[in-house]
């Protein structure tokens, strides 16, 4: 009976419940009704102890620098940086907004403050040069997806932290993806371009030109330089680099741009906060939902039929990508690897496939459900900023969504894309 928690969870978010409520209610519920009281006291002590952790503090600094480098403005110097880089290509606009999300992965790691921060700017500055709002909501969203790949990202600090990995391999592992993301979309965009005759190039700035936005831009810039250099420098551990970021960001905000008020800092903290208590609430409450997972067998059950299906580990490897895609439609990349992770991490690294490599696959795969119905975050998000429904812009990101899913089976059957660079860091054999 317990192994219903998994269907009953799904009724659950089917309803509509909130997704942290649906991960206790469903178990919780069954354990009452096997008459596993017992159990449920250890369901809900788990809820506590699973962000009881300290590389999961991780997340929430990494959030409120990202809340203090948007405050201070520091968005605007970044997609001034974009503009004066590639503003004058054909459709210039539409790339600005991709490498705008790209850089701005690199404070950050979150998709919706990507979506936030770019989409309130970038999007009315597009439907003023000519762009549709249809097209440019689209482009705002797809893009907004690279945040939680190109690190720090708050969803690799989780999958390391269930499974183990360590941070900064992962971390190094997401850059080559994040950028091919970011290759593809631009490609669309090329493509839509030339097909629709979007708005003319602007002018094309003088080196001078790209030279002061470059020096704007030069402190924003340099946050994951000092992050990443910290982490694989042994100076810091990455949830001390979160920290260290908070200070840098609030140091460079203050102090040296002088954008940043001191009146402005409770509401700073307020909306990090608030945003925190969210993520780390989903990662307790699918910490518990684990635990009764592992009571009732199930990962062993799910075992038994993938390794049914086939023993080529690239054809599971494809069913698995299917399977991530749908499981990413309906729940939250965050919780996803606190269930599944567990399950399917151990299948394939006994299959021969590199954890390092696997952990990818599943977090660009899970993130990349962020931009689709039904409960797709991001569109939820985009439809706030730009006012337009959410069926509206799930159907213009079509182009945009192949193109992240072409990538997905790029990164899956060529693994050197995602281990060079832990591999020349020593991080994977």
């Amino acid at each position: 009976m317990l192994t219903l928690f998994l269907p009953l969870f799904l009724v659950f978010l089917l309803l509509g419940l909130p997704i942290v409520f649906g991960l206790v209610a469903a178990p919780g519920i069954l354990l009452w009704l096997n008459g596993q009281e017992r159990d449920i006291v250890l369901l809900y002590r788990n809820v506590y102890n699973g962000m009881d952790s300290f590389p999961l503090m991780a997340i929430p600094f990494f959030m409120l620098a990202g809340e203090l480098m948007n405050r201070a403005g520091i968005t605007l110097r970044l997609v001034e940086f974009a503009q004066a880089m590639i503003g004058h290509l054909r459709g210039g606009l539409a790339h600005v907004n991709i490498l705008s999300s790209m850089l701005f992965a690199g404070l950050s790691g979150s998709a919706v403050a990507d979506v936030s921060a770019l989409g309130s700017m970038l999007i009315p500055a597009m439907e003023k040069q000519g762009y549709t709002r249809r097209f440019a909501a689209a482009v705002t969203a797809a893009s907004s997806i690279i945040g939680p790949i190109i690190p720090p990202s708050g969803i690799m600090i989780i999958y390391a932290y269930v499974m183990g990995e360590s941070v900064a391999a992962l971390f190094l592992a997401g850059i080559v993806p994040g950028i091919l993301i970011g290759l593809a979309l631009m490609g669309i965009v090329w493509w839509v371009a030339d097909k629709e005759n979007l708005p003319l190039a602007t002018r094309r700035a003088s080196w001078g030109e790209r030279g002061q936005a470059s020096l704007k831009a030069f402190w924003p810039l340099l946050t994951p330089v000092i992050i990443m250099g910290g982490i694989l420098g042994g100076i810091f551990t990455p949830t001390e680099a979160s920290a260290i970021a908070v200070g840098y960001a609030f140091f460079i905000g203050l102090f040296v741009l002088r954008t940043l008020k001191l009146n402005e800092i409770p509401d700073v903290l307020t909306r990090a906060g608030m945003t925190s208590a969210v993520v780390l609430l989903l990662v307790g409450a699918a910490m518990a939902f684990k635990t009764v997972a592992s009571l009732s067998h199930t990962p062993e059950m799910l075992a038994d039929i993938i390794l049914g299906l086939s023993e080529n580990p690239l054809v599971l490897l494809f069913l698995i990508n299917i399977l991530l895609f749908i499981v990413g439609m309906f729940l939250d990349a965050g919780p996803a690897i606190i269930i599944l992770g567990p399950i399917l991490g151990p299948i394939f690294t006994q299959m021969g496939v590199d954890s390092v490599h696997f952990a990818i696959i599943m977090a660009v795969n899970l993130t990349v459900g962020l931009l689709t119905p039904p409960m797709g975050l991001v569109l939820f998000v985009t439809s706030s900023v730009s006012g337009l429904r959410v069926e509206t812009i799930a159907r213009a990101t079509l182009p945009f969504l192949a193109a992240e899913i072409a990538v997905i089976f790029l990164i899956t059957y060529f693994p050197a894309l995602c281990l060079t660079i832990p591999r020349l860091a020593g991080f994977v054999d």
